[in-house]
């Protein structure tokens, strides 16, 4: 007997309902498409995190043995604490052609359409095969992903390419930035701030690391641009800081992160070493005074920048099935870095649009959905035998 067959929207309404935000469990969101997926003879495998409150999934449609094409998406979202929402950011709302819910653009309707359109794919003769791949934790450094990419090639079907869908509005993207975050703790010595000297003020030396990255940012500024990009260049942003305890306590702590969203060729690992070299010769006058005294440097996380080549046999299936002949760039990120770089060559394209991720009364126009909808099928007709 068939399973269950049901619309992109429908389908969408009942993921939105799954409150992921990524700091909770997106079990019940993969345990309703584990049993959506069997109603349809389809038997998924699951990667869990360590404390196995999280899952990866994927699926195959179609044969069993060979390569084929990856629906890849995400199954988590960021929060709505403190944003201002007309609606239940976790009930699907539909207005003015416009379906309201955190996830509906980013990005649970590409999660409803590749759901939607698996009674279609099974019911044709497909050459190749169709895998589903949903992960968890993309929004916190698209982390989650990474032990199920691990296991392609080994115990899992790796795809000859994957369709990340991120929401483009159905176009065509062959480039990203990747962000590269690192955590920088400053540890010098507390002294009573009347005796100073004695001291070393942690936050003053933060305050020239500060200064050293504000050169590497303005230096990347001005250069290796990209025009396909907006902003055309490499950035850098100095995003957290705390430090210090009185008003009459010399420092002995202070605390930072920054990040660097990288142009594909841009190699964030010596803008590390700049950093650190500067570092190290700013401890020669803080161990004068405090042997104690120290800086660290820790890389946190590094979403590579993303890249594929114009002619690649993605690249020309993602045009045909969105009816177009431009490629884009983003500087948002995406898991289809970490897809590249493991071998399996990669394009983003999915419905909705970037502006309204992330925001309050979040929204995707439907007629996105249906368009999701008809490039999925244009891949179940291509991949008919």
């Amino acid at each position: 007997m068939p399973g269950p067959t049901y619309s992109a929207k429908e389908l969408l309404d009942r993921l939105i309902s799954f409150d992921t935000t990524s700091h909770k469990t997106n079990l019940p969101l993969i345990r309703f498409v584990e049993d959506y997926l069997a109603q349809h003879g389809l038997a998924s495998s699951l990667t869990f995190n360590e404390e196995r409150d999280k899952a990866n999934l994927y699926a195959t449609i179609g044969p069993q043995d060979i390569g084929g094409i990856g629906l890849s998406g995400h199954t988590d979202v960021v929060p709505v604490a403190g944003q201002n929402w007309d609606t239940d950011p976790f009930r699907m709302t539909e207005r003015d052609g416009r379906i309201y819910g955190r996830g509906t653009t980013d990005m649970k309707g590409f999660l409803a359409c590749v759901l939607a359109a698996v009674p279609m794919l099974q019911s044709q003769r497909l050459s190749k095969p169709v895998h589903i791949l949903f992960s968890y934790d993309e929004e916190i450094g698209c982390t989650g992903v990474r032990p199920m990419i691990a296991r392609l090639g080994n115990d899992l079907i790796k795809p000859e390419m994957v369709i990340v869908g991120e929401p483009t509005g159905m176009r065509v993207v062959t480039a990203h930035k990747g962000p590269v975050r690192w955590d920088v703790d400053v540890h010098g010595r507390a002294v009573h701030s009347s005796m100073a000297p004695l001291g070393v003020n942690a936050i003053s030396y933060a305050g020239r690391l500060l200064g050293e990255l504000a050169a590497i940012e303005e230096h990347l500024a001005n250069t290796s641009r990209d025009t396909r990009f907006d902003p055309p260049y490499s950035t850098l942003q100095v995003t957290l800081i705390k430090g210090g305890t009185a008003t009459n306590i010399v420092p002995v702590s202070c605390n930072f992160g920054f990040e660097v969203r990288a142009l594909p060729g841009l190699h964030t690992n010596a803008i590390e070493q700049r950093v650190k070299d500067y570092a190290s010769r700013l401890l020669a006058p803080m161990h004068a005074v405090a042997k104690e005294a120290g800086i660290s440097i820790q890389q946190t996380n590094c979403v590579p920048p993303f890249a594929v080549d114009a002619d690649s046999p993605v690249v020309s299936l993602a045009l045909e099935l969105a009816e177009s002949n431009h490629t884009h760039a983003v500087s948002y990120a995406t898991e289809a870095g970490l897809f590249q770089d493991a071998g399996t060559p990669s394009v983003v394209c999915g419905p909705g649009d970037i502006a309204q991720a992330h925001t309050a009364n979040e929204w995707i126009e439907a007629s996105e959905l249906d368009r999701c909808m008809e490039f999925l099928g244009r891949l179940a007709d291509r991949l008919s035998a």
